[in-house]
């Protein structure tokens, strides 16, 4: 017996903790600091208002956890409440996060950030589960690194405290992917259950959750090469489960998506659709993913680590650790950029959807945080290694996490919310409003009126309703035919412009002189104009 071994048994003898336990002790409490240090930084913003850089998205959220309680339970029809009166379901992914919020809004009464309370559990769940997948793959220090770096970066912090359903996807699809490597390391088919069952959700709470799949691939592969077939044919057709229930839901939301005017099934821009020639011919889009990388997610600090990480990230690992899994931070890494690169127009353009891989990047980053610490043979815990990591924490702290995380938290659909918030005073309880957000096509303003009506230029369907039409006619057409429809109060912001940076007050100005000849202009405030659209007899 080792001496270690010796000292071990005494103190258990004699009552006192071994080495070993308090090795546990000091990652376990290193675990729930990170968790407070992460909870702390998704809780500095928690009660704003959806109006941040994500508040097009969070709207029609936000609108699905209000039908969800106040239409219907059932959550294979979610509903949004910018096309009109309705129905208006879509195809969307599965409402996990939605559906959670619109319980807490039964219970409680609503709130507008309850949808970020759900979020930020949610986030807690990937921090604690990426933690142990880190550990699993590689060893503890490179758990505390890793959960650390995520719980720093920006782009974590900001998706994981909106209204979004992505924190929920990437909880659940790393929970997974922990669950799958444990039962890599002690099997049991009551692991390869939850596993599976945990992925799965991940996969239908956001279809990029898909890019985990093939760290399982590779598990599944690295089985057969070892002669392992029977875990290896589990496996398999545990994820065949997995991906059929994926499919027929998916397909379930397809069509009803295309059941139910505007016939809008969430999600455009991918290669299939645009062909290869057209994502080549932009770049597969790279410039705007280093753009967002750089300015949105992570920041150079971050991005230092994450460069440090991926060129010394161990292929064996000295702890021992099997090689198949030391290389599942590469797999899934990997599996991200697949994804991306055949859905690389709408991530950029819907950049919340690049969280899928946030979390394999934090692996490299902590992975870099502790190669650039221990350069030159230097001791984690020596004074000199000390001295870099609190380097590097507060350059990454006060370089990416506190300005990025402001930016991305600056409330720029303020002007909406005050907008719809006087539309709720101002209209009747079955009154249709009609909303114009200072970035065109967000439905945010419809939101807080807590009314339905519609985005103007009407949205949905494959048209693109971030443009104003051309000229005046054609907008008073539109706009005759929502007045048609139930329309009764007409909102505009002062600063709301379309993707071609027109502003609607110049650009619509004919607009603006019909609808004073034809309508009642109630509210001209400083930042927005409020109309009461004549009825269907013409009487204002």
């Amino acid at each position: 017996m080792t001496r270690g071994g010796l000292k071990d048994l005494a103190l258990r003898r004699l009552g006192g903790p071994s080495d070993a336990d308090a090795e546990k002790q000091r990652n376990l409490a290193l675990l729930v600091l990170i968790l407070l240090l992460a909870a702390l930084l998704r809780l500095w913003h928690i009660t704003q208002p959806l109006v941040d850089a994500f508040s097009w998205r969070e709207a029609s959220t936000a609108m699905m956890a209000d039908n969800f309680r106040t239409g219907g339970w059932n959550i294979f029809y979610p509903e949004v409440s910018w096309t009109g009166p309705g129905p208006s379901y879509q195809g969307r992914e599965f409402q996990i996060l939605s559906y959670l919020t619109a319980m807490l809004h039964a219970a409680f009464g609503w709130h507008d950030w309850f949808g970020r309370l759900v979020a930020v559990s949610f986030s807690l769940i990937t921090v604690f589960s990426l933690h142990r997948l880190a550990a699993q793959v590689w060893d503890e220090r490179h758990a505390h690194a890793a959960a650390l770096i995520y719980a720093l970066m920006p782009g974590p912090i900001a998706i994981d405290s909106s209204f979004l359903p992505d924190p929920a996807m990437l909880a659940l699809v790393t929970l997974g992917l922990w669950l799958f490597t444990r039962y890599w390391a002690r099997g049991g088919g009551r692991m390869l259950v939850l596993a599976t069952a945990a992925f799965t959700l991940g996969a239908l709470a956001k279809l990029p959750g898909l890019s985990g799949g093939l760290v399982v691939l590779w598990l599944v592969g690295v089985w057969l090469v070892r002669g392992q077939g029977p875990r290896a044919l589990a496996t398999l057709l545990a994820a065949a489960a997995g991906l059929a229930v994926i499919a027929g839901y998916y397909a379930w939301a397809i069509h009803l998506g295309n059941s139910y005017p505007p016939y809008h099934v969430a999600g455009t821009g991918y290669i299939w659709q645009d062909g290869l020639s057209a994502f080549i011919d932009s770049g597969f889009y790279l410039r705007d993913l280093w753009r967002i990388a750089v300015w949105w997610f992570c920041g150079y600090p971050v991005l230092l680590l994450a460069g440090a990480g991926l060129w010394m990230a161990p292929a064996r690992f000295a702890g021992g650790c099997d090689r198949a899994l030391a290389l599942v931070p590469q797999v899934w890494l990997l599996g991200a950029f697949l994804v991306y690169f055949v859905a690389a127009r709408e991530i950029t353009a819907n950049p919340w959807n690049l969280h899928m891989m946030l979390a394999p990047l934090a692996l490299f980053c902590g992975r870099g945080l502790i190669v650039l610490v221990e350069m030159g043979r230097t001791g984690f815990a020596s004074v000199t290694g000390v001295s870099r990591a609190s380097v590097l924490f507060l350059a990454i702290l006060f370089f990416s996490t506190l300005p990025l995380t402001g930016s991305l938290k600056d409330p720029r659909a303020e002007e909406a919310r005050l907008l719809g918030q006087h539309l709720d005073v101002l209209a009747g309880p079955d009154d249709l409003v009609i909303a114009i957000a200072p970035e065109v096509g967000d439905p945010i303003g419809i939101y807080y009126s807590r009314r339905r009506g519609w985005v103007f230029p009407p949205g949905g369907g494959e048209e693109d309703w971030s443009v104003f039409e051309e000229d005046d006619a054609t907008a008073i057409a539109q706009l005759e035919t929502l007045r048609a429809q139930g329309a009764r109060w007409f909102g505009v912001t002062r600063n709301a412009e379309d993707r071609r940076d027109r502003l609607f007050v110049e650009h619509h100005a004919g607009v603006l002189d019909y609808l004073d000849s034809v309508a009642t202009l109630v509210a001209d405030a400083e930042d927005y104009l409020i109309y009461r659209l004549p009825d269907g007899d013409g009487a204002s």
